[in-house]
């Protein structure tokens, strides 16, 4: 009987330790990363994403982007952008507040989308009609290709994705 307690506490235990190591985020091959910056305008800019990596694969054909597809500029959940004040970015205003970050490639332009709801995976529950803000953006190479996915921001407000060979930008006022 004292056996198959000890048996039963301890398949209780690592059940619980297994839960719980899947609850944290950093021990997944896409870990959490954010960028942080209060930019020229007074705004403070968060940008939140699971960094993949490219382990050997390549952009567009083995990993997202992929030319033409909805990408949700990340790993794991929806990439969000957050700003405490309203703010201009390539023509459109954004209020304060989080939005997720999407995009579609198509060669060396890319489309950005900004949409209100966040609380998203992947790209199954996009809806466009959600949407704050779409802009186009060119889309360059990278001297150094940028083995994860690379959120910066600048102090005057240039965003910069560093993904495989491609360096994505755009500004926000």
């Amino acid at each position: 009987m004292k056996k198959l307690f000890t048996l039963a506490l301890l398949a209780t235990g690592l059940m619980t330790t297994n839960a719980q190591a899947q609850d944290d985020k950093s021990k997944r091959k896409s870990p959490p990363a954010s960028v942080t910056q209060k930019i020229s305008n007074g705004a403070t800019i968060k940008i939140s994403y699971s960094q993949v990596s490219l382990n050997g694969r390549t952009v567009g054909r083995d990993v997202e982007p992929k030319d033409g597809q909805l990408w949700r500029t990340g790993a794991n959940e929806a990439t969000v952008f957050e700003t405490d004040k309203p703010v201009n970015v390539m023509g459109s205003t954004i209020p304060a507040g989080k939005y997720s970050v999407f995009t579609i490639y198509n060669g060396q332009i890319a489309t950005v989308i900004f949409n209100k709801k966040t609380d998203l995976w992947g790209t199954d529950s996009y809806d466009q009609s959600q949407d704050q803000a779409r802009f186009d953006t060119k889309v360059t190479p990278l001297e150094t290709p940028s083995q994860k996915l690379t959120f910066t921001v600048s102090p005057e407000g240039a965003v910069a994705l560093l993904w495989g060979s491609k360096k994505l930008e755009f500004f926000i006022f």
